[in-house]
């Protein structure tokens, strides 16, 4: 029944996202057009992180924040939206979570899934897939996804440790009706404009804000 699940989600992942980047088109190109003109930079951020198996992908946003942010101010600390690294546009985007809409290109290539872990950067919270505790590598068993369990239940309200427990808690009981949950409940969160910040300073890269 896991192997039906697993195949069921894969369809669902690449013709869901497909579908919908021709569905949305016209709203990516004038996102696009808008973070161009609202600052000096490319229009998608891009960032190595750890996918499935420990395997390194480049995940894809559309820039929220002045280029070369990570090294200005509190580096890769984002205390707030009032960080003045971010752009006009990027405070839009990430309240929405519309910056997060180029990840159904990663979708489509099958380096991430609707639904799944959140993908950590390569150096944090460990520094490295072989410097995660064994207990901890579960997470990684599965693609990493747009949204996740820990995304609905906690957002950033608990430590990294904390929410792998929660990642592993999603691998152990996966199937696609949960997967269908948990997208509903994502959709819910973005509707009622639920801050992405959490209770606790949660040291981030500039695109895990909304992880």
């Amino acid at each position: 029944m896991r192997t039906f699940n697993l195949v069921l989600k894969r369809l669902m992942d690449f013709f869901g996202s497909l579908v919908g980047v021709i569905i949305i088109s016209p709203i990516l190109l004038i996102i696009a057009i808008l973070v161009k003109l609202n600052s000096r930079g490319p229009v998608l951020f891009k960032q190595e992180r750890l996918g499935k198996d420990g395997k390194v992908f480049k995940i894809l946003k559309f820039r929220t924040m002045v280029v070369n942010a990570e090294n200005i101010g509190d580096g890769i600390r984002v205390k707030s939206e009032l960080d003045n690294r971010i752009t006009k546009i990027g405070k839009v985007l990430r309240k929405t979570s519309l910056d997060e809409l180029p990840q159904l290109i990663n979708v489509i290539k099958g380096e991430m899934s609707l639904v799944g872990p959140r993908p950590p950067v390569v150096y944090h919270p460990y520094n490295g897939y072989a410097n995660y505790p064994e207990g901890s590598k579960k997470r990684f068993s599965m693609r990493p996804g747009i949204t996740g369990l820990a995304q609905v239940a906690v957002r950033n309200s608990v430590t990294w440790d904390e929410r792998i427990v929660v990642d592993n808690e999603y691998i152990n009981k996966f199937n696609v009706w949960l997967d269908i949950k948990i997208i509903l409940f994502t959709i819910i969160q973005v509707v009622n404009k639920e801050s992405v910040y959490g209770n606790l300073n949660i040291e981030v890269s500039e695109d895990e804000l909304n992880v």
